[in-house]
């Protein structure tokens, strides 16, 4: 009989059931009561201990990295991991990115680790099979399987760097931070959010490209956080053109900030933005998230389409500072 046996036993040593234990702010809404305030002696600060659950995935054995979402290890003071096999291990926070909701954590390595290969996020198409891999509701590890529903999904308000995968293989609470996998055993993504007005899953999952998660690990890993950059722009998705027809991807640049490595290098209100060295742009968002997630000082190639003939363009990437964002809080 047809079965994906196989391909769970490779892939279910490599995610792992978060443990984390915290204290949060107790907000009372009386506490905020002038009345309530007159009468009753309200404390300066009031605290209460939390334990949650959440998933991992080991995406280096041999240094003992654990990927996971950053809401699920956030203002945490203990967070153990326990892999497939029963073993505990006191987990420490490398760091993490709220804006992408990815964080790392660090294990002991040399203990009989199991990592999982990493997959391309960028050639993944609707209609995909994948599952997800997962502790939800704190049950231990289960998997699930469906289908890529969607690709580039943003606006969800989840975090500032958005460009979800859409999954219907069932994710629930505690999922977050679990493992979106291909059919070739490969990590395509990390497992973060649902869309459900009850608390349940109604099919509708969402996980952070691993292609980016990757990218944010890789400057957690090295500098403890991300080190966001940008050129300069505000960017728009294309618009339908006038008889009716509609561009496939690309990003409009709507404002060039003055003095910015944009405004020096030519770029121009209007051009298109088809890609960035050499891979396609398909959003504003997707433009956004590349640029900011580059490192400054690092050079990028765009392509961009002016008056209908395409052009490269060299642009360095800068730090992202505080005066950056309060003179262009959509410049990228």
């Amino acid at each position: 009989m047809p079965t994906l046996a196989p391909l769970v036993r490779d892939i279910t040593p490599s995610v792992v059931n978060i443990s984390v234990r915290g204290r949060v702010k107790e907000d009372n809404p009386l506490y905020r009561d002038p009345l309530f305030r007159q009468f009753f002696e309200v404390p300066k600060q009031l605290e209460r201990e939390i334990h949650a659950t959440g998933s991992g995935v080991i995406v280096d054995a041999e240094r003992g990295y654990v990927l996971t979402a950053n809401h699920v290890v956030a203002q945490v003071s203990a967070v153990q991991v326990t892999i497939k096999d029963g073993r505990r291990f006191t987990a420490k926070l490398v760091g993490r990115d709220p804006g992408t909701d990815i964080a790392v954590l660090r294990i002991e390595s040399g203990s009989g680790l199991k990592s999982i290969g990493f997959g391309d996020s960028d050639k993944l198409e609707v209609g995909d099979f994948v599952l997800a891999v997962g502790n939800p509701f704190g049950l231990g590890q289960t998997v699930t399987f469906g289908i890529v529903s969607a690709l580039g999904r943003t606006g969800l308000g989840k975090q500032g760097y958005e460009d979800f995968i859409q999954t219907d293989a069932p994710i629930n609470l505690g999922n977050s931070g679990g493992a979106l996998v291909d059919t070739e055993g490969r990590l395509v993504g990390i497992n973060t959010a649902i869309l459900t007005p009850g608390g349940g899953n109604v099919g509708i999952g969402f996980a952070v490209p691993i292609n980016m998660a990757r990218r944010v690990m890789d400057q957690i890993v090295q500098n403890g956080q991300v080190r966001r950059g940008h050129i300069g722009v505000s960017v728009t998705d294309a618009e339908p053109a006038k008889d009716g027809t509609r561009r496939v991807g690309g990003a409009v640049i709507a404002e060039i900030v003055a003095g910015s490595p944009a405004e020096h290098t030519g770029l121009q209100k209007g051009d298109i933005v088809v890609a960035v060295d050499g891979l396609p742009v398909r959003s504003a968002a997707q433009l956004r998230n590349t640029i900011g997630l580059t490192p400054a000082g690092r050079a990028v190639r765009l392509t961009v389409e002016r008056r209908g003939a395409p052009s490269p363009i060299i642009v360095e990437v800068r730090p992202r500072l505080d005066a950056d964002r309060a003179a262009n809080r959509r410049a990228d």
